[in-house]
């Protein structure tokens, strides 16, 4: 037992901060939501509409950059740091790469609203929210790196303060370029989009002026010479990196495609669902850090080849995060109406948003299950096997259970939006279940090696 406190309070301190990041990020979109719904129902959903866009290609290409916790922290873990800088530069050097495709991509995503029943009022704001977007996505980008660079040392609080540093900025920004105050244009929700750009450059700024200064990274000697790509480094990191992001990629179009189906139904549908899945995805930071956390652990533990030590630090999280899922359902529950009305004024919002949080709270025991099992998969450097199991319970799953259930009347009359977030659910579930087993058996695999 004093191991599993020991392990505890590690994971905690690890993840608080990575915690307090995750919120910090999250709450940029948040913030950008409740602040463009208080403009006008109209501007929420056209952000709605553009997060379901923005997400899924910036989580993908942030996907590829994640692989390199794990690789810092087996490489720290190991002793080998003199190695560590080279990482970070092919890091650099990928992510340069993925630029390239993500943004094209961001640009005329916008297209496929011409093919949808979606108003030309939305349409426009939709298109050119993305489009302010887009100019902060290389500094975002950047950021994630030395980020992950950061983490992967067990140095989580820097990345917390730049966020949140970062998040004081967005907020006033938003406010003058919504409202147009002080002679700047009044642009409604799409200055929310040009604020939260100019955010994540002065959070890549800042970030980078860190590393460079503070003692505790001047032995790594970052960006002290000109470390040339390595197409070998590069391909390892990306196949670690691929698995990752196209799993956040499975997991976030779940989301996305249910949004984009539901967007014909009219925009009071569209705002309730984007509060509900707003919500839900803040309190899945709480999970998602415990996760990350975890991979920290369990690649430094494998660096120091320490099995036995990786599989305390999956039950020890496993424990603190179905803890804590307790709370936050119960929470959830009974304070579904308050949580509503901090994002919208209007009743009938209100009123379906409300009912929606009832399922974000039931899925919450499921994704706390398989953002940790995915976060200890990652630290084995085991990563395909996650792509491939949320592949299967998100879209073979979870999108035809809510096509089935929301738009056709085969099973019962047609259910709407609950229908579809009863499939958010059963794809949920199906991921965390097969994603727990996967770690049962790599645990048990890693223990007998080291015995035999």
């Amino acid at each position: 037992m004093i191991q599993y406190q020991q392990e505890i309070r590690r994971l905690v301190r690890l993840a608080f901060p990575i915690l307090l990041a995750q919120v910090a990020q999250t709450a940029m979109t948040l913030v950008d939501t409740i602040m463009a719904g208080r403009y006008s129902a109209i501007d929420l959903a056209a952000i709605s509409v553009a997060s379901s866009f923005w997400l899924p290609i910036v989580l993908t290409s942030q996907g590829i950059i994640m692989a390199l916790t794990p690789i810092v922290a087996q490489l720290n873990g190991a002793q080998k740091k003199d190695k560590i800088p080279n990482a970070v530069a092919q890091g650099l050097w990928l992510t340069l790469l993925v630029l390239i495709p993500a943004g094209l991509l961001l640009y005329f995503s916008p297209l496929l609203l011409h093919w949808m029943d979606v108003s030309s009022v939305m349409a426009d704001k939709t298109t050119r929210y993305l489009h302010a977007m887009l100019l902060g996505l290389p500094a975002y980008l950047y950021y994630q790196v030395l980020r992950n660079y950061a983490e992967g040392l067990s140095h989580t609080i820097p990345g917390m303060c730049i966020a949140f540093a970062g998040l004081l900025l967005n907020i006033p920004l938003n406010y003058l370029l919504i409202y147009g105050v002080w002679g700047l244009p009044e642009l409604g929700g799409v200055g929310c989009g040009f604020a939260s750009a100019a955010a994540m450059w002065f959070m890549a700024i800042v970030i980078t002026v860190y590393v460079l200064k503070s003692p505790a990274y001047q032995e790594y000697r970052l960006f002290r010479q000109y470390i040339g790509w390595q197409w070998s480094s590069m391909a390892r990191i990306f196949k670690l990196g691929a698995p990752i992001a196209m799993a956040l990629f499975c997991e976030v179009t779940l989301f996305t495609v249910v949004a984009l189906l539901l967007a014909p139904l009219g925009p009071e549908i569209v705002a309730s669902h984007q509060v509900a899945l707003n919500y839900s995805s803040l309190i899945f930071m709480l999970p998602l850090s415990l996760g990350y956390a975890i991979t920290i652990r369990v690649g430094h533990s494998m660096g120091e080849e320490q099995p036995a030590q990786a599989r305390v630090a999956v039950f020890s999280g496993l424990m603190v995060g179905l803890s804590i899922t307790v709370i936050t359902a119960t929470s959830t529950i009974l304070l579904r109406h308050w949580i509503a009305t901090q994002y919208t004024s209007e009743p009938s919002v209100i009123t379906l948003a409300a009912h929606l949080i009832i399922f974000a709270a039931v899925y919450q025991f499921s994704d706390t299950v398989q953002a940790i099992s995915s976060g200890a998969l990652r630290g084995f450097k085991d990563t395909r096997i996650i792509f491939l199991i949320t592949l299967f319970a998100y879209w073979l799953i979870g999108i035809p259970t809510g096509v089935l259930l929301g738009l056709t009347d085969w099973v019962t009359p047609r259910m709407g939006p609950q229908g579809f977030w009863i499939g958010i659910i059963l794809g949920l579930t199906t991921a965390a279940a097969l994603l727990a087993f996967r770690l049962r058996t790599t645990l048990r695999k890693t223990l007998s090696q080291q015995i035999s």
